[in-house]
């Protein structure tokens, strides 16, 4: 059973474009990631946003554990952005870094 988060992704959907970056804060286990990683990934995909142009990163897994030190988040980063298209970081537990 999925359960659609409609008010927050249309606020991250209609903000998307403002040059900001996006903060999504709340209590654990309340769909914060799935939001973004799922949800919100969906919508880009069916906008017919390249998959290249979305790049995540989860700091709680442990194969993105690297990422956490800056000094190797950065170049990675700068690695994955290929083009001057608009591109999509979405970044879980961000905290970690």
């Amino acid at each position: 059973m999925e359960i659609k988060r409609d008010v927050y992704l249309n606020k991250l959907i209609n903000k998307r474009s403002n040059g900001l970056i996006k903060v999504v804060t709340g209590m654990r286990r309340c769909g914060k990631s799935y939001l973004l990683f799922n949800l919100f990934k969906d919508h880009l995909l069916k906008e017919g946003i390249d998959e290249q142009h979305i790049i995540e990163i989860a700091f709680d897994s442990f194969e993105n554990k690297r990422f956490r030190d800056p000094n190797v988040l950065y170049p990675y980063l700068k690695e994955q952005i290929k083009d001057n298209g608009m591109y999509y970081v979405l970044l879980d537990e961000v905290q970690l870094a």
